[in-house]
């Protein structure tokens, strides 16, 4: 089959070579006779593995040592419940910041557990905006603040991060960073716990990373589940229970190629211009209109329109006889929606803009 570009949100497109290193090491992994589907969690195939895996997570984003990192199931919309579970600590209201749909359902959810206040909330403006923290209401009684850095349904990014602790120097920040994680260099210890789904920009389905600071570690509202209580998981390696081992061994091979690449630093750059390219075309043409806010455009998610509605099934059709795939919006929002994480190469973002001129010449 000729080559194609996948812009799906999630799962998504993962590197060539990873997958390529995977079907390499399908049937025999390292001379030990087995896949890693095959392996169990406990022996030391495996074991070594996961060392692996959690060493380069550290080292890539500089996690401090008084910081547990936590490999588990459940994706990250179970972090929406795990979250107010395990944070709240004897107060009863939280603080959320409401920029899109993935920061709502966070919001439904940690309302079973306590008082939520929406210190922010774009919703006036169909979240099309990250509102100025110099206007956000923040409880300063509340338990923590949590935000979502970038909303991977309606292409909203947080080029900066909020300051959690201005009225209360205790109040940790707690980040949903699915679709933004490992895209650039963050400082970790801004964040009191950070979580993201793997199927992003590091590995497959399955697979949701804490990082969460040791001291926010041991106190859970009563009746806390114990695959929900963070301080099971920590004092038992992430091996409580069987853990997703093929998305971890996929998510470090993946880190592996972060780091090849040159790390956070490098991947930064890399998606920078790649952003920079599509958005350069959608704002030198009334053809096509991304609807967010210039300062808060993400640089993993691309939602734009045609000008032409009726336009939209031609362009997804020739769009795929192009080989570029996964285009059509969320149903949410409509439209179109390039996702451009990590593995996404240069390469894709310009078969799109050169598909996309042409189509505009054709159509206009």
């Amino acid at each position: 089959m000729e080559h194609i570009y996948n812009f799906s949100a999630g799962p998504a497109v993962l590197p060539r070579e990873v997958l390529q290193q995977a079907r390499d090491e399908m049937l025999d992994w390292h001379g030990s006779g087995m896949s890693v589907m095959e392996m169990s969690h406990r022996g030391k195939e495996f074991m070594s593995i996961a060392a692996k895996t959690e060493a380069d997570l550290r080292e890539l984003a500089a996690i401090p040592d008084d910081y547990k990192v936590l490999f588990l199931s459940g994706g990250a919309s179970s972090q929406f419940a795990m979250v107010p579970m395990n944070l709240l600590r004897g107060k009863k209201s939280a603080n959320y910041v409401n920029t899109g749909e993935w920061s709502r359902k966070a919001i439904k959810e940690a309302k079973n557990y306590c008082a939520v206040n929406v210190a922010a909330s774009s919703e006036d403006a169909n979240f099309t905006y990250v509102p100025a923290q110099d206007t956000w209401k923040i409880d300063p009684d509340a338990a923590y603040l949590h935000y979502t850095p970038n909303e991977t349904i309606g292409g909203v990014e947080f080029n900066w991060i909020p300051e959690a602790s201005r009225l209360n120097a205790d109040m940790p920040l707690v980040a949903d960073m699915s679709s933004s994680f490992m895209s650039r260099p963050m400082d970790v210890s801004r964040f009191g716990l950070i979580y993201a789904g793997a199927q992003k920009n590091v590995g497959p389905a399955g697979l949701c990373i804490v990082i969460v600071q040791e001291d926010l570690v041991g106190t859970t509202l009563p009746g806390t589940p114990t695959m929900f209580d963070y301080k099971i998981h920590v004092d038992n390696d992430s091996m409580y229970n069987t853990p997703p081992t093929y998305s971890m061994y996929i998510t470090g091979l993946t880190l592996e190629w972060i780091k090849g690449k040159g790390g956070l630093e490098a991947m930064e750059k890399i998606n920078a211009a790649k952003a920079d390219l599509l958005y350069t075309f959608l704002d030198s043409t009334d053809f096509y209109h991304c609807p967010v806010a210039t300062p808060d455009r993400s640089r993993m998610n691309v939602p734009f329109t045609l000008k032409d509605p009726a336009l939209d099934e031609e362009f997804l059709k020739q769009a795929r006889a192009r080989g570029l795939i996964q285009l059509k919006g969320h149903r949410s929002v409509g439209g179109m929606r390039a996702s451009i994480y990590n593995a996404m190469p240069p390469e894709g973002i310009k078969v799109l803009v050169d598909f996309m001129k042409e189509f505009a010449n054709t159509h206009a």
